[in-house]
């Protein structure tokens, strides 16, 4: 409940000061669409790995808004390619719920977890976004 109120305690005050805007216009004069597009897919992927995704998605998605109006990519793909690249990264030994795993790892596992979770978790930075950026957001179809 805590990190959900304040993500959106933090969203609100990017908002007022104009970061979101700023930020989201940045994203959308990149010129080429798709490549703002998989640029936004990355950005969700490795922050994830070291927050929370629910986090990570409150501030993303406000982020993405000025580039979605644009028109130039499907919404729903898009924010679907994000919520994926974003959430597959959730077993990083970083985020969230793979610090818990590997705190309660018995002590003679726990490198070994750690280990196995940092090579799911940042492969998954690497892949996930471009695989969804692939399937959800070139066709065109979402």
């Amino acid at each position: 409940m805590l990190l959900i109120c304040g993500i959106v305690t933090y969203v609100n005050l990017m908002d007022e000061m104009g970061t979101i805007d700023f930020l989201g216009n940045q994203v959308a004069g990149i010129g080429v669409p798709l490549l703002a597009a998989l640029v936004i897919c990355y950005i969700g992927a490795a922050v994830s790995a070291f927050a929370s995704t629910t986090g990570i998605l409150g501030a993303l998605i406000p982020l993405a808004v000025p580039f979605l109006l644009a028109g130039f990519v499907g919404p729903v793909g898009l924010i679907t390619a994000l919520a994926l690249s974003s959430s597959v990264v959730d077993s990083s030994p970083f985020s969230t719920s793979g610090a818990l795993v590997v705190a309660n790892t018995p002590e003679e596992r726990r490198e070994h977890v750690y280990r196995r979770l940092m090579v799911w978790g940042f492969s998954m930075v690497a892949i996930a976004p471009l695989v969804t950026w692939l399937l959800l957001v070139v066709p065109g179809w979402l």
